[in-house]
């Protein structure tokens, strides 16, 4: 039944549990520069809806499917919050993640960032007013 399994391993090629080689996308260079740009562009969109207190940080690494991307920030006081996701290298040409993506990406960050403040401070800010 394991044989089945894309995980199962080739005989005398691949270990059982690991992929192969050929299964895993690789980035040209390009592709590499455009990425790190568009990853780039969502942390800078993210810090223009946010303080300069909050520290916001993106990067690339590689995993097992692929290239991963990750942003995350650091709010003042609460827990931290990331995006990550794996991008669609098939129709990449002048950009990989599109306008469109990361500017969603970058709103749905600085709103959770915003909420784990509000939710840390809510007990101990008295309201001012009714």
């Amino acid at each position: 039944m394991n044989g089945n399994t894309p995980y199962a391993g080739l005989p005398g090629e691949t270990q059982a549990g690991r992929r192969a080689a050929a299964d895993v996308p690789t980035l040209t260079s390009t592709q590499k520069r455009l990425l790190h740009r568009d990853v780039s562009r969502i942390a800078a969109r993210t810090r223009e809806f946010l303080p300069d207190e909050y520290i916001v940080d993106a990067d690339v690494s590689s995993g097992v499917g692929g290239p991963q991307v990750r942003v995350a920030v650091r709010p003042p006081v609460g827990h931290a919050v990331s995006a990550g996701f794996t991008p669609d290298l098939e129709n990449a040409t002048e950009e990989i993640i599109t306008s469109d993506e990361r500017s969603e990406v970058a709103r749905g960050l600085a709103a959770s960032a915003a909420l784990q403040v509000k939710q840390a401070v809510s007990d101990n800010v008295t309201p001012t007013g009714k």
